[in-house]
């Protein structure tokens, strides 16, 4: 990512001090150079700030970067963007145009890798063993399957070898089953199939009794819509 200038002046920074300070963020300052960096920064609050927000905006990146897979290549070019070059004044400015510029680099990773997001959407009705339940889930493509939040409410906690299990079903009523849990708040789970063919998302009671078949119980329903 190319370093930006600040809008800030700071008069009583030495020119290449953001540059350093950008090194230090990243870990790539030289050893002989760090300990006495981070003593003027312990004496400095001017310092202090900058840092922070190189640290800052430095941590935006590489979430945001974390997000999406990228090709060998374009993750090395990506790094050596990110090292800091040896030029003055110039600096990464502060915690909005880290965020915007993290957004742009999710944005060249998902085009270079030829494929965009894809996301479906499920809203659960109760049944009636659950008349008082009620969810909503959003299944999103990923390199590694489908990944599938849920949030549900009305379902009492199941310990002690009972749990949940969610299911997908086709329109023929094959179920692949995409994970267990004890309670519905925040759950994460996974699907090898797609939504587009495994149309309706099912929560069911269970226990470990070693059948791995679905007890049928269904608790909570709906059907999977782009």
């Amino acid at each position: 990512m190319a370093l930006l200038r600040t809008n800030r002046r700071r008069d009583d920074v030495p020119d290449d001090q953001p540059v350093e300070l950008a090194a230090l963020a990243d870990g790539s300052i030289a050893p002989g150079r760090r300990a006495q960096l981070e003593a003027r920064v312990e004496s400095s609050p001017e310092l202090a700030e900058l840092l922070g927000e190189q640290e800052l905006a430095l941590a935006l990146v590489r979430a945001a970067g974390a997000e999406v897979e990228a090709p060998a290549g374009l993750r090395a070019r990506v790094e050596a963007e990110r090292r800091p070059r040896r030029t003055s004044r110039f600096v990464l400015v502060g915690v909005a145009t880290a965020a915007v510029a993290a957004a742009a680099i999710v944005a060249a990773l998902v085009l270079s890798s030829g494929t965009s997001s894809q996301r479906f959407t499920a809203a659960l009705g109760p049944t009636g063993l659950a008349p008082q339940a009620s969810g909503e889930a959003t299944l999103t493509k990923t390199t590694s399957g489908w990944r599938i939040r849920l949030d549900a409410s009305g379902l009492p906690r199941r310990d002690r070898g009972r749990f949940y299990e969610a299911w997908l079903k086709s329109p023929t009523g094959v179920l692949v089953p995409i994970g267990t849990f004890n309670e519905g708040r925040n759950v994460t789970l996974w699907a090898g199939v797609s939504p587009k063919q495994f149309t309706t998302l099912t929560v069911t009671r269970e226990q470990a009794d070693g059948d791995q078949a679905s007890s049928g119980q269904k608790v909570l329903v709906g059907p999977v819509v782009p």
